[in-house]
């Protein structure tokens, strides 16, 4: 990404797309760690404290008791798979925004690819339990994979000008 070309408004939105990509990578690393140090027993205990004044207003509190629920049905290799996929996750997405961040072109169909292997997880999802906060990050998603498409196209282009050219026409074609 060169920093001191002038930038449109899609060049803006790519970097600020591409920016909240890294941190939720960060977030997504840190839970993930976070996950590996606790128990489900203590994250049961977390989760009840956490909910207890919002349960004494309202029992029927949606989100309190989702989240009670949720917590007591943990197991062991729950909380480890968990933290391996948040880990995991965290990793590939933080690494392809360092490498966006710094212009490697290897990164930007690797990032495209990760994108598109998670929308169509995310549409299965959707299919199945339609929920607007899985609907607006695959549309998210969907406009990072597009603009990372568009900028890796251009970075293309200032690293190689041959891309750009039309193809020679035959001699053999409306020539006469």
């Amino acid at each position: 990404m060169s920093w001191f070309r002038p930038r449109g408004l899609l060049d803006v939105t790519f970097e600020v797309g591409i920016v909240a990509k890294g941190l939720d990578g960060i977030i997504e690393l840190v839970g993930g760690l976070l996950l590996l140090l606790v128990t489900p027993a203590t994250i049961n205990h977390l989760v009840i404290d956490i909910t207890q004044h919002e349960l004494s207003e309202d029992p029927n509190d949606l989100i309190a008791t989702h989240l009670l629920r949720l917590s007591s049905d943990l197991t062991g290799s729950a909380v480890r798979f968990a933290a391996a996929y948040l880990v995991l996750h965290g990793v590939v997405k933080v690494v392809l925004v360092v490498a966006l961040l710094r212009t490697k072109l290897w990164a930007y169909p690797w990032l495209i690819g990760f994108l598109v292997v998670f929308i169509i997880y995310q549409l299965y999802r959707i299919a199945l339990t339609p929920e607007a906060w899985l609907i607006a990050l695959t549309a998210f998603d969907a406009a990072v994979a597009w603009l990372t498409w568009r900028e890796w196209r251009k970075h293309r282009l200032d690293h190689n000008p041959d891309l750009a050219r039309e193809p020679p026409r035959s001699a053999g074609r409306g020539a006469q």
